[in-house]
């Protein structure tokens, strides 16, 4: 049976969704404030993975900006939307979880009390903050079924990650959004999330950007724009191949590569 999502898919060509990780008061700022300006001046809204206590050595670019959680406000305010990070964005497992193709995390194979544990301090500091997470954006894209049962204890009931062509909402209730890009690129039907790490960008990088916003405007939607048309989505059985990361990654890059070629 075909549910009023699955008709949408018929509706649109690509739509992309804009995803910024690893962001934290530690954070390249420089590159932020510009990258910042660029998105508002365009109307854009983003995704905001924010790490609640950044412990790793590698996100700690510059000093700790003290504007950080107003800015994030900010954010929120202009209708961006946040996502919850990991907590510390510390990996202490060598699990891939279910969407992971690496295999290090922070939360994929511990103890479930030990996961509520860190989703529980990392939440309470965001709340602390006037920060509301609505999204789980894994660090390292390694979470499994436990992380996903305690993330609806604390409301949150959005994932963004896999590599898929469309949203779809799970039976339990939980809404997936594929990410499957790292820069912006020619794509297919469907809808597709560019994740970026802006924290080792030059001047050369932001320019790029600037110049993409520019060429895919018209392509880049929101995340409620894309809950809305996809709300009540169901995964279809032909998409369950896309649940192998390892293979379903491969297949979406020879898929866009065919793209590039056309």
């Amino acid at each position: 049976m075909t549910t009023a999502g699955n008709n949408k898919e018929s509706t649109i060509s690509t739509e992309i969704l804009l995803r910024f990780d690893d962001i934290c008061p530690t954070m390249n700022w420089k590159v932020w404030m510009e990258v910042e300006a660029a998105l508002v001046e365009r109307g854009i809204k983003a995704m905001l993975a924010v790490v609640p206590d950044n412990r790793d050595p590698v996100l700690m670019v510059d000093a700790p900006a003290e504007e950080f959680w107003p800015r994030m406000r900010q954010c929120q305010a202009r209708g961006w939307t946040i996502a919850l990070h990991g907590y510390q964005h510390l990996y202490v497992t060598e699990n891939a979880g279910l969407a992971g193709r690496r295999k290090k995390s922070e939360f994929a194979g511990l103890p479930a009390g030990e996961q509520d544990e860190k989703l529980r301090r990392g939440i309470e500091i965001l709340t602390r903050e006037d920060i509301h997470p609505t999204v789980w954006i894994a660090p390292g894209h390694t979470f499994d079924r436990t992380t996903i049962l305690l993330l609806g204890k604390y409301g949150i009931r959005i994932i963004c990650d896999g590599f898929f062509r469309y949203p779809h909402r799970e039976k339990d209730g939980t809404f997936w959004v594929p990410q499957q890009l790292w820069e912006f690129q020619p794509a297919p039907k469907g809808v597709w999330t560019v994740c970026f790490h802006i924290n080792g960008w030059g001047t050369s990088d932001l320019e790029a950007f600037r110049r993409d916003l520019v060429r895919y405007r018209e392509q880049i939607g929101s995340l409620d724009q894309v809950i809305e048309k996809f709300g009540d989505r169901r995964r279809r059985w032909t998409e369950y191949i896309y649940y192998k990361p390892r293979l379903a990654y491969y297949l979406l890059r020879a898929e866009l590569e065919l793209r590039a070629r056309l």
